[in-house]
């Protein structure tokens, strides 16, 4: 198959009962996590936050709660520097809004991404029934190893937001430094997921190995529709059906 028959085949497979009730799961499962993270926050409610900032910013005097958890102190205190001189006052409440914007949108395909990912052997299965019968899959992953993988992907990619702080205030190339640390979660973590459960250690070095800029190129293409907001808790059973066609259609060519 070319890379169009693919992409077609995945839509088509995409748009099946059983692949859009699989669908369901990343999506719901996303939504209640960022729910209840939202009302676990309310406990020093955001609205206590912009209390301070206004305080802060007509110069009152400001008192923060000593039993308040330390993030919350942390981020008191930040609103408190930085709303206390008008200068800044106007640029922190715009980062704050675009930042906290950009933050849940970002955390949706992080776990969207991370939740799929314990479904891929479900759909992976489903397709080989479907489409592959005669291959035999040779998975070499294991549950331990899945949480491994998403454990030190998500290190490695904090690691990487934080090494890029002093870019982020150069205009353009802070898209660029945004993108990186994203962008590596993303295809290390779904890459992953999609290998390890249907080839063999030696078949996924064999195939990765000479074929490794297309399926970079794959990734890149559905990390640019996960950025569009909120597709990626949608889509992501697509990104999973697409990558598995896409070894399938290499081991078929060996």
């Amino acid at each position: 198959m070319n890379e169009f028959q693919i992409i077609a085949r995945s839509l088509k497979d995409f748009f099946t009962l059983e692949m859009l009730k699989f669908t369901l799961i990343p999506f719901l499962a996303t939504f209640v996590i960022i729910y209840l993270m939202f009302f676990a926050a309310a406990d020093y409610s955001i609205s206590s936050l912009q209390d301070i900032a206004q305080a802060s910013a007509n110069h009152q005097e400001v008192i923060i709660d000593e039993n308040a958890p330390f993030y919350y102190q942390w981020g008191a205190e930040i609103i408190v520097l930085l709303f206390k001189y008008s200068i800044t006052s106007w640029l922190a409440g715009f980062f704050l809004y675009v930042f906290g914007t950009f933050l849940v949108w970002k955390l949706s395909i992080i776990l969207t991404i991370a939740i799929v990912g314990f479904l891929t052997p479900y759909i992976i299965n489903a397709i080989h029934k479907k489409h592959y019968p005669d291959i035999q899959l040779q998975g070499h992953g294991t549950f331990l190893e899945t949480v491994w993988i998403l454990v030190k992907t998500t290190l490695i990619m904090l690691g990487l937001l934080i090494a890029f702080v002093p870019l982020y205030f150069i205009p353009l190339i802070n898209i660029i430094a945004f993108f990186i640390p994203f962008y590596y979660f993303f295809h290390k973590l779904i890459n992953s997921d999609v290998a390890m459960t249907m080839l063999s250690k030696e078949e996924y070095f064999h195939i990765y190995s000479k074929k490794a800029y297309v399926f970079r190129f794959r990734t890149l293409l559905l990390y640019m529709l996960s950025l569009i907001p909120f597709l990626a808790m949608f889509t992501s059973v697509l990104f999973i059906i697409y990558l598995s066609h896409g070894y399938f259609n290499e081991i078929i060519k060996k």
